[in-house]
């Protein structure tokens, strides 16, 4: 269950930090409130996930890994920004970061 709880909690990431486009500076009321929803479901989530036993440097590693990630990929699906070799390369290697994290952390 705890890994549910981080999945919530990396979506509701997803769409808070998606929502900030659309808040414009936080000048738009409604994707404004609704950024902050976001990132409080999302808190609360990871809050859960870590309460049910997840370790803090296991669940921060995916959490963080796999939302820009997944952030970059919105971006480049939805707001047609551009993405180059050398991003995809980084991204390649946060990748491979948290799964060494996961593997071979002083959690196992």
């Amino acid at each position: 269950m705890a890994y549910v709880y981080l999945a919530i909690a990396i979506i509701g990431e997803l769409i808070g930090t998606n929502l900030l486009k659309y808040s414009d500076g936080f000048t738009k009321l409604v994707p404004t409130v609704s950024s902050l929803t976001a990132y409080v479901i999302a808190f609360f989530f990871l809050a859960q996930g870590l309460k049910l036993g997840l370790p803090v440097n296991i669940a921060y590693a995916i959490w963080s890994g796999l939302g820009i990630v997944l952030i970059t990929l919105v971006m480049v699906v939805i707001f047609h920004q551009s993405i180059n070799w050398p991003t995809i390369v980084g991204l390649v290697l946060i990748v491979i970061g948290v799964v060494i994290v996961n593997l071979f952390g002083v959690e196992h």
